[in-house]
């Protein structure tokens, strides 16, 4: 792990080349189910070429000048629909349709049986990672409470029980990525903040179980939703789900701030964590100068001292041209590199 302060991550996605996946299918949805049609290649030829991209991932991300990497969820149609799809007990073949809040009709998994994590999921991808890069190596989980919001359940009729399904299966899938030489363990739980009443009966709960017994450095993102899909003006101007995170195991809370320009005052609800902050604005579709990139840090130092904060983009690098993201992440590693030298 980096030893200097303000080191430099992803939140997880990097850019998927156009010869891997139909990128115009991509920017249509966030899968729940999988989507196996997005992917170009030949079956035969699928790993082979997702293992190809992820390499050029990794470059990227080294060439940026980023202290912890990802493998870029090259691998993934969305960033929770692969695991949860995994597991025994969901109907993959007969998804249930539900209508979102925009009125469009999305297909969930469906939950039809006891959830049971029959085989690691994430396993190669680690390890393929781990063989690919000497910094350090990050790796995603989709939370536990956000795969219960996600899924529909014909089994357990109770939301917590469901929940806690999940976080059993996230631990174990979380215990073997530890030992394939994952650095840091990520959980993503964006829908902490869709649901935040339900959030506060359980959505602790159930990540502290999912995280138990790793002793590597974890993270719990969360976020408004991509910029692809989510303009800044819809937006909320705060989490109605964060100071309740203090009380998780988690070393680390990754926040989405720039693309919402997010008051961070909020940050004092976390005292006992370190804070991931998003600094880059995807819903800008240019590369920010490292000036403002830098002052974006500087903020957010007035708020959390040096060695609590890791510098980060928002959250959905993965739709946006491969070019200007790297071109982010340069300019970001740069900032972080210029107000490093200004507090010594």
């Amino acid at each position: 792990m980096p030893q200097h302060l303000l080191p430099t991550t992803v939140v997880g996605s990097y850019p998927q080349p156009d010869w891997l996946v139909d990128r115009a299918m991509l920017s249509k949805s966030v899968p729940r189910t999988r989507m196996r049609e997005i992917w170009r290649p030949r079956h035969e030829h699928l790993e082979q070429a997702q293992d190809d991209a992820t390499v050029v991932a990794i470059r990227d991300m080294e060439r940026a000048g980023l202290d912890i990497v990802t493998d870029g969820e090259i691998r993934r149609e969305s960033y929770s629909n692969r695991f949860a799809t995994a597991l025994e007990g969901i109907d993959t073949d007969k998804p249930a349709m539900i209508v979102s809040r925009s009125g469009h009709q999305t297909p969930v998994p469906r939950v039809v049986g006891k959830l049971r994590r029959t085989s690691p999921v994430e396993l190669r991808d680690m390890q393929f990672l781990r063989r690919n890069t000497d910094r350090a190596a990050k790796i995603t989980l989709p939370g536990p409470f956000t795969m219960g919001q996600q899924a529909k359940d014909e089994f357990y009729q109770d939301d917590e029980e469901l929940a806690m399904a999940f976080a059993d299966a996230v631990n174990a899938e979380a215990l073997d990525l530890q030992n394939a030489g994952a650095d840091v363990i990520q959980l993503d739980e964006p829908w902490v903040r869709n649901n935040p009443e339900l959030a506060k009966r359980y959505a602790v709960k159930a990540i502290n179980r999912a995280l138990q017994g790793i002793a590597v450095p974890t993270v719990v993102h969360l976020c408004f939703g991509y910029a692809a899909v989510v303009p800044g003006s819809a937006k909320p101007a705060g989490y109605s789900f964060l100071a309740e995170l203090d009380d998780t195991i988690a070393e680390q809370i990754s926040i989405e701030a720039a693309q919402p320009k997010l008051d961070l005052g909020v940050l004092k609800d976390l005292s006992s964590k370190k804070i991931m902050l998003g600094v880059l604005d995807l819903g800008d579709p240019g590369i920010e100068p490292v000036a403002v990139v830098a002052d974006r840090i500087r903020n957010g130092l007035k708020h959390v001292p040096p060695d609590r904060l890791v510098v980060a983009p928002d959250c959905g690098m993965k739709y946006m041209p491969r070019d200007i993201a790297f071109g982010k992440l340069k300019a970001m590693c740069d900032a972080a590199a210029r107000v490093r030298s200004e507090i010594g």
